[in-house]
């Protein structure tokens, strides 16, 4: 089609903007992509031919029937001329009403097939009544192409206007950049440097300048959307802090852009839970109850299943700030709870709403129901089923009378469009209340366990267990005589073992043997009867609910505190972490452990992660947060058997992770970094050679998708603090300042804990490469250790970024100081620890050739290989190296000569004679 509107005979043009049309009306904007019209329709606006031009503007209007008139208007109305917009404004007057496919393609017609097949269920009732379709949902930003604004930014002068000592040239700079990026779809780029620049000027002295930087973020967060995410982060504190700002155009800004970065996806409310806790103590109230309305509108316009993840860090947040001293502050928490309580039920609230007095649960309670009402009474448009069953025929009749795309502009009757996004929700969500097809299905979105418990009364649990417990068994269960429990017990278990169909009743028995005997059983042996039932249905059933084990492990957890049910206790946590995944069971262990009065609990827990930690590896583990409960919580306790149990989990989880965990504790007391360095030698690396024993049933493949890609210890991003002053000292004619600027990227590093990302280090390594020609040799030496820091730091995507480096560090092996030869084979090391020899062979096949690298550098060079070559994965890629060693063998250093021949050596012996 696209061939054929560019034909020159119009008579051809016509034909094609007609089969376009009608494609459109019958199969809809799901089936024939929107985007692709939008872009050929401007060059029909313009053609010659007067047939032409009435075609294109019925397309259009067809267009509107699908996906709105405003996407159509903001996207064609700047290409057109202002006659044809008059005639399609005019047009459009009458486009109404919502656009339904008349016909289907053969994939959804097999679907529809597969419906009918499958019997009516109970709610036939209600899928009698004919809903409307809601109008197919399409983002005006996936409609229009990515356009770059920073070759244009550059070429504007806003590098040099931002950096102007007059206020209004700042001013001017940041608006330009402003208009560049209010473009609907920005290409996305590296706009680190100019985020670092407006995070300087939303901080400026002149009120305008910091006005126009904060609508410039937010026009880059419109534009750019996830690609802005991560500047997004860095730039939402100092946003936060301005809001103490009371100039109501600043204020305003700042609320739209906030706003703008959350709608935008830039930013997620789970992900700046820190920045929202700082902000919500700021000493100024304005802050805090500004900062409390943007999270109400940011859990207002988030879905259900996000709510869901988040409550648990804000309502504690909001709770407290209900005690704030001023009013503005103490509503705005009314209004994110209320928020969240509209999203997810009062279910989340109910264990905080106890800690309210009664007058604070009465205006909350009075929020809540006010906006429910609020929601109820504007949510549903009442339609009769023989209005919504008339306009689904006119829409058909018309669709299937008009063969033309010019007949759009003559038709008397109403042309109907789709709705605005805006108003489609409540439509969207009667459709899918009525649709029960497996269409349905495969658009909703995954559910997503609750793993908080509801309250059930023992009365309940009774009834819904009749048929499977017997009545003389709970009764006895109640007893006050413990031989009668320990029988009861008995009888449960064996019914239990004799259960054919255990998971429909799995939880229902847990929460049983929660309320009776329950956890404040005194007699030892009917709590080992008890912790024993758990164990088995955890580890019988397929699918074992969070929610048993939220139940459950405040009363395991003590019971490993007691000595006599320590042994069954810690079966039935590892039969949890089999069952859930080690993960979430550490996770919910943390604070029960950091909070319990009894020290034994602590101690003890810590001692059962550790068997943990060795039967399951750390994949499934979050290793920031058990190392920061180490650090907080283990080694930082009174008690000697604490600190004791927290060191044996450190080191082991040395011998799955390696040295570098080091790098995190690295500000404990001396006396206990002695003791974890005699743990870590009982427990020496062993990486991949240390598979776990036990494995997770059914582990979240999310999870394990992402503990696979990751090697466990979190990575730091150090892009802000590389800034461009750093760089520009690097090459900075005084050379204290390079070697200033040389020791501040290692204590970048050093701060990091040695885990860096790969974000932005090219530029660094660019400006580290020109320091191994420095003049000045004890700078070289200072470059060549900070390349190897860095090399340790980053790892295996070292090679990437560093940019072909490593030739440049090769050339100063051929330094005729010994030092500078050291200094170079300790960067080697750090470099092959990190990316493997196979990686480097290509740089070290050159300097082995290289005469200047001297007789010395290559004899130190060959040493060197001699004893890394063993390691190599792949014995193969060493062959390359054989050339120059070869050659070698003729060199007039007889200590070359010798070196040489040692290292072939070495390579006969892993690759074979027939390979050499």
């Amino acid at each position: 089609m696209e061939k054929a509107v560019k034909n020159k005979v119009a008579k051809a043009v016509v034909p094609a903007i007609d089969v376009m049309f009608q494609a459109l009306s019958e199969f809809g904007a799901k089936v024939v992509p929107p985007k692709k019209i939008l872009k050929m329709l401007p060059e029909l606006f313009d053609h010659p031919d007067q047939n032409v031009r009435a075609s294109s503007k019925g397309l259009t209007l067809e267009l509107c029937r699908w996906i709105g008139k405003e996407p159509v208007k903001s996207i064609l109305f700047e290409k057109m001329r202002d006659t044809m917009k008059k005639e399609l404004e005019a047009e459009l007057a009458n486009v109404s009403g919502i656009a339904k496919p008349t016909r289907k393609i053969r994939s959804e017609q097999e679907k529809e097939l597969e419906e009918e097949a499958v019997p009516e269920t109970t709610g036939a009732s209600t899928s009698e009544v004919a809903v409307p379709d809601a109008p197919m949902e399409i983002d005006e930003y996936d409609l229009v192409d990515p356009v770059d604004i920073l070759t244009p930014l550059e070429k504007s002068g806003f590098w040099d206007g931002v950096k102007a000592t007059k206020w209004s040239e700042r001013r001017d700079a940041v608006a330009e950049l402003t208009k560049l990026a209010s473009t609907k779809k920005i290409a996305p780029g590296d706009f680190n440097e100019v985020s670092r620049t407006l995070k300087k000027l939303v901080t400026d002295v002149n009120l305008a300048v910091a006005v126009e930087a904060t609508q410039a973020i937010g026009n880059l967060a419109k534009g750019l959307r996830t690609h802005f995410s991560g500047n997004s982060r860095n730039l939402l504190p100092v946003l936060l802090e301005k809001l103490k700002e009371k100039k109501p155009t600043m204020s305003e800004a700042l609320t739209q852009t906030l706003e703008a970065m959350h709608k935008s996806g830039c930013i997620a409310l789970l992900d700046v839970i820190e920045d929202v806790r700082v902000a919500v103590k700021n000493k100024v109230p304005l802050v805090r109850s500004l900062t409390l309305n943007w999270v109400a509108f940011c859990i207002e316009t988030s879905n259900k299943a996000t709510v869901l993840k988040l409550h648990k860090e804000y309502v504690p947040i909001c709770m407290e700030c209900l005690n704030d001293s001023t009013p503005d502050v103490r509503d705005s928490s009314f209004s994110v709870l209320t928020a969240i309580a509209k999203m997810v039920g009062m279910k989340p609230l109910e264990r905080s709403l106890e800690k309210l007095d009664d007058v604070r649960k009465k205006k909350l309670s009075d929020m809540i129901g006010s906006a429910t009402d609020t929601v109820l009474s504007s949510g549903t448009v009442p339609t009769s089923s023989s209005g919504a069953a008339t306009s689904a025929r006119e829409v058909t009749d018309s669709s299937t009378m008009r063969r033309s795309a010019a007949s759009m502009l003559s038709g008397k009757k109403p042309i109907h469009a789709a709705a605005p996004a805006k108003k489609s929700g409540p439509a969207k969500s009667t459709a899918k209340k009525t649709d029960g097809g497996p269409q349905s299905k495969a658009s909703a979105a995954p559910e997503i366990e609750d793993v908080e418990p509801s309250e059930m009364s023992l009365e309940e649990i009774e009834e819904r267990l009749n048929s499977v417990v017997k009545t003389e068994t709970i009764s006895q269960l109640k007893s006050t005589v413990w031989k009668e429990r320990l029988e009861a017990i008995g009888m449960l278990k064996q019914d239990v073992e004799n259960l054919t169909e255990l998971d429909k009743s799995a939880e229902l028995l847990v929460r049983l043997l929660c309320a009776v005997p329950g956890w404040n059983e005194k007699n030892v042996q009917v709590q080992q009867q008890v912790i024993e039932v758990i164990t088995y249905i955890a580890s019988t059933v397929k699918k074992f609910p969070k929610r048993c084990v939220v139940l459950c492990l405040l009363g395991i957890s003590e019971r490993v505190a007691d000595i006599k049910t320590r042994a069954p206790a810690m079966k039935c946590l590892t039969a949890f972490c089999e069952a859930v995944g080690p993960g979430f069971v550490f996770e919910r262990l943390y604070k029960i452990m950091k909070e319990h009065k009894n020290p034994k609990v602590l101690s003890e827990g810590i001692l059962w992660m550790v068997s943990a930690v060795e039967d399951f590896g750390t994949s499934n583990l979050k290793l920031k947060d058990i190392i920061d409960f180490c650090k907080d919580t283990g080694l930082q306790s009174s008690a000697a058997a604490t600190r004791n149990s927290t060191i044996k989990l450190i080191g082991m989880l040395h011998k799955f992770v390696g040295p570098d965990i080091k790098g995190f504790l690295s500000d404990v007391k001396p006396a206990l970094l002695s003791a974890l360095d005699a743990e870590y030698e009982k427990n020496p690396f062993e990486g991949a050679a240390a598979p776990p024993k036990r494995t997770v049933r059914a582990l979240d493949t999310a999870s394990s998708t992402s503990a696979a890609s990751s090697d466990g210890l979190p990575r730091e991003d150090i892009s802000s603090k590389i800034t461009p002053a750093l760089l520009k000292n690097l090459g900075s004619p005084d050379w204290k300042l390079r070697l200033e600027s040389i020791e501040a990227v290692n204590k970048i590093v050093e701060e990091a804990h040695k885990r860096i990302q790969p974000t932005g280090t090219v530029d660094l390594f660019t400006a580290l490469r020109g320091r191994l020609n420095d003049s000045n040799k004890n700078l070289v030496m200072a470059t060549l250790s900070s390349i190897g820091v860095l090399a340790s730091a980053m790892g295996p995507s070292v090679e990437k970024s560093s940019k072909g480096i490593l030739a440049d560090v090769l050339k100063c092996i051929g330094d005729n100081k010994k030092h500078m030869r050291e200094c170079t084979l300790t960067a080697l090391d750090s470099w092959v620890a990190a990316t493997q020899l196979d990686k480097m062979v290509p740089y070290i096949a050159v300097a082995l050739g290289d005469q200047k690298s001297g007789s010395e550098g290559r004899k130190d060079l060959f040493d060197w290989l001699s004893k890394h070559v063993s390691k190599m994965s792949d014995p193969a890629e060493a062959l390359p190296l054989l050339k120059p060693s070869a050659s070698s063998l003729m060199d007039k250093s007889s200590e070359v000569r010798k070196a040489a021949e040692t290292f072939m050596n070495e390579v006969l012996k892993i690759c074979g004679q027939a390979a050499v």
